[in-house]
């Protein structure tokens, strides 16, 4: 099989992994908390079944994505990471009681983490170019499975039989049906995915092979020069003008030779080449301190803090939708269902259009033009869905207005933030790099609905704060806006030396 049918079919499978982990959101959601209900459980059971989902796959991403760094290969942490779906969700079926449940979304939720290295995956697999355009993409795909789960929703609360010694019904059958589909998935992994090379290993070697010719040429030079050489690429953006960093470049040039000089490596062997062994001793301690900041650069720190604001907001707003539906307007399963489902076509449009837009404007503009619609959103629900106006058509106008601005403004923010996060962090160490974002975004997760649980009944704060932080990344990203872009060819290169 050539190499650009294994490309379309491992893009293919990665698709059908969001969609399906798009779907399990979009059929468990609008019936979890009536399910917690029927087996008694108190109203904060519901932030907690949500965020232990969350919580999991924060631990789970940087491990996972640690993995497929070392190894350079994803399929087997997909593997995996697919049979904790599976075990969760039959789990989840079963239902006997509110700790099962509990148990079952802590156990699903490991699943999660393989998203970390899939994204590693896709960053190390795409050109820069095109990169912004894949995520938006794969993006879609889950947006699709919050579209299309609602719709099984529809049929799956038609069920009321017996399956041996567990009952099936509009409860449980969300859990079945996505042990199913997780198993078609995991032979779907077995057949059409492949761990493919690297889309910039040419270039890598053609470089490094040209480095090789130039040393083979310049070998008599004195380390004098070799220092004069590398001198410069030890002055990036990455040690100097970044959140919480505490040296200088000439501090750091201090720090590099009194380590160089009490390293035990510092003598020579006489076969070594003394170019080769003063590059080393150079690199040696700026890497272990490039190591220690690379999250602390301030681009890093405000897509961080877009990444954890945003989903703090969405998932306090999702917890809060259920309830606030069952309250004003008296909705049951088949009325949320419905409602998630044109949500999810909002979004989809949007995903569509910001992969448009990707490919006309930085991820910068595109990440300030969603964050302006989420700081409108935040504002229109603290205004109208905190104590709703008038009677049940303007309540059910000022709910469906403030619902879609808040999934309008989410493709903006996700994709320009994963883009732009792709780009700032080292290429290498990209899965270990996602994996921390997305466990950022974990956090986030778990907090929303723990946040909006304990607070349904006192709207004003909840949204208050919530407001608070979309000023907050606001002030962030205006005063960092021109750090916001891919590093240069030399930022680069200092990267992958000091990396």
């Amino acid at each position: 099989m050539d190499h650009e049918r294994k490309k379309k079919l491992t893009f293919f499978t990665i698709g059908l992994i969001f969609l399906f982990s798009g779907v399990e959101y979009a059929v468990i959601l609008p019936t979890i908390w009536r399910y917690l209900q029927t087996l008694e459980a108190a109203p904060y059971f519901l932030g907690l079944a949500l965020s232990a989902f969350s919580l999991s796959g924060l631990l789970s991403g940087p491990l996972f994505g640690y993995w497929s760094d070392r190894t350079r290969t994803t399929k087997k942490i997909i593997l995996l990471s697919n049979f904790f779906e599976i075990i969760g969700n039959f789990l989840y079926f079963m239902g006997y009681s509110k700790w099962l449940i509990l148990s079952s979304r802590l156990v699903a939720g490991i699943g999660t983490g393989a998203g970390s290295s899939i994204f590693g995956f896709l960053t190390r697999s795409t050109a820069s170019e095109d990169r912004a355009t894949v995520f938006a993409a794969v993006m879609a795909c889950r947006q699709a499975g919050l579209l299309i789960g609602p719709a099984f929703n529809i049929f799956l609360r038609l069920c009321d039989f017996h399956l041996g010694p567990f009952v099936v019904n509009k409860y449980t059958a969300p859990g079945l049906f996505m042990f199913v589909l997780w198993i078609l998935l995991q032979l779907a992994v077995v057949f059409l995915y492949w761990d493919l090379p690297p889309v910039e290993r040419k270039k890598t070697l053609s470089t490094s092979q040209h480095s090789g010719e130039e040393g083979i040429d310049g070998f008599g030079k004195d380390e004098e020069d070799v220092e004069a050489e590398v001198k410069p690429l030890m002055t990036s953006q990455e040690l100097v003008g970044s959140y919480g960093s505490v040296m200088t470049s000439s501090l750091c040039k201090k720090h590099r030779a009194a380590a160089c000089n009490n390293s035990p490596d510092h003598i020579h062997s006489p076969l070594e080449s003394p170019v080769s062994s003063s590059s080393q001793e150079l690199h040696r301690p700026c890497r272990q301190f490039s190591s220690c900041q690379e999250f602390l650069r301030e681009e890093v720190v405000v897509l961080l803090a877009a990444q954890f604001i945003t989903l703090f907001n969405q998932t306090a707003l999702e917890t809060m939708v259920t309830p606030l539906t069952q309250k004003y307007f008296n909705f049951e399963e088949l009325e949320n269902s419905v409602m998630y489902c044109l949500g999810g076509v909002v979004v989809i449009a949007g995903f569509l259009f910001v992969r448009w837009m990707s490919r006309h404007f930085k991820e910068r503009v595109v990440l300030a033009i969603g964050l302006t619609i989420c700081n409108i959103s935040c504002i229109w629900c603290l205004i109208f869905l905190a104590n709703p106006f008038g009677g049940f058509s303007w309540q059910l106008t000022e709910f469906i207005i403030g619902v879609f601005l808040q999934v309008i403004g989410l493709p903006f923010v996700a994709v320009a933030q994963v883009s732009l996060f792709s780009k700032v962090t080292s290429e290498r160490s990209q899965g270990f790099s996602q994996g921390v974002r997305r466990s950022v975004g974990g956090l986030a997760t778990i907090l929303g609905p723990l946040w909006a649980g304990g607070l349904t009944e006192n709207m004003y704060i909840m949204m208050g704060v919530m407001a608070g932080l979309l000023v907050l990344l606001t002030i962030m990203l205006a005063f960092s806006y021109k750090r916001l872009v891919e590093p240069t060819v030399e930022d680069m290169e200092s990267s992958h030396i000091c990396g």
